[in-house]
């Protein structure tokens, strides 16, 4: 059953960039694939490019962005931090988890298509949070503020992805992204989500257009108030 299902995966980003994938590789793919297809339904603009050798600190899925087109990148390979994200998690139990990742980052993608990316939605205003004279210290905390908003967006769709796809993990898979949200060590830095992660706690909001990346606006814009 591998075989199909890393096609219909691959299918769903053409331009994926490999000479041949390892079984970890495969594993991630497997379990991403519906969100891939997903994301070829919504014709996003999606390659996928696997690292054979890892940069510092890079984690398993990351999205970028290059000449109009979203780049997932897979840094797995040759990776010893690869599945820290991951630990203590049964293998058996890790799809529903590497999906919601998959759907963390094509969520990223959708913002930019959407031509919202680093935006705020009609009504808010961006706030200073600081007195500090020095230009480049109030961009940098703009800066991080704008990535914080794409988070905690990214984590809700995440979880309505979830709750669309696979309700009955729901539960298991809001308790593991609430605990890694929590770890997060400096607050309001640029993955702390909590103030959107905690609106979601039984998705009771989620699942009724069959549209997540949109069900997750609502609660965005609500953690704003708190969040941004």
């Amino acid at each position: 059953m591998l075989k199909p299902l890393l096609l219909a995966a691959l299918c769903a980003a053409p331009a994926l960039q490999a000479a041949e994938l390892t079984a970890l590789e495969q594993r991630w793919l497997k379990a991403a694939g519906p969100v891939l297809a997903y994301s070829q339904q919504l014709k996003l603009p999606l390659d996928i490019t696997v690292q054979p050798q890892p940069r510092p600190n890079d984690v398993p899925l990351a999205m970028g962005f290059d000449n109009g087109r979203c780049k997932l990148v897979m840094s797995l390979r040759n990776n010893p931090d690869a599945e820290t994200v991951l630990a203590g998690v049964p293998e058996s139990e890790q799809g529903a988890l590497i999906a919601a990742m998959a759907a963390h980052e094509i969520a990223h993608c959708w913002r930019r298509v959407q031509g919202a990316w680093h935006e705020l939605p009609a009504g808010f205003v961006e706030v200073n949070e600081e007195s500090a004279s020095d230009a480049s210290l109030l961009a940098a905390s703009k800066a991080m503020r704008e990535t914080r908003r794409e988070e905690g967006f990214a984590d809700l769709a995440a979880l309505a992805w979830t709750m669309q796809s696979n309700p009955d993990e729901y539960a298991r898979v809001y308790r593991w992204l609430a605990g890694l949200r929590d770890k997060v060590a400096v607050p309001r830095s640029s993955h702390d989500t909590r103030a959107w992660v905690k609106l979601a706690g039984d998705g009771a909001r989620f699942g009724k257009s069959g549209a997540p990346f949109e069900d997750a606006d609502g609660l965005w814009r609500e953690g704003l108030l708190d969040g941004q």
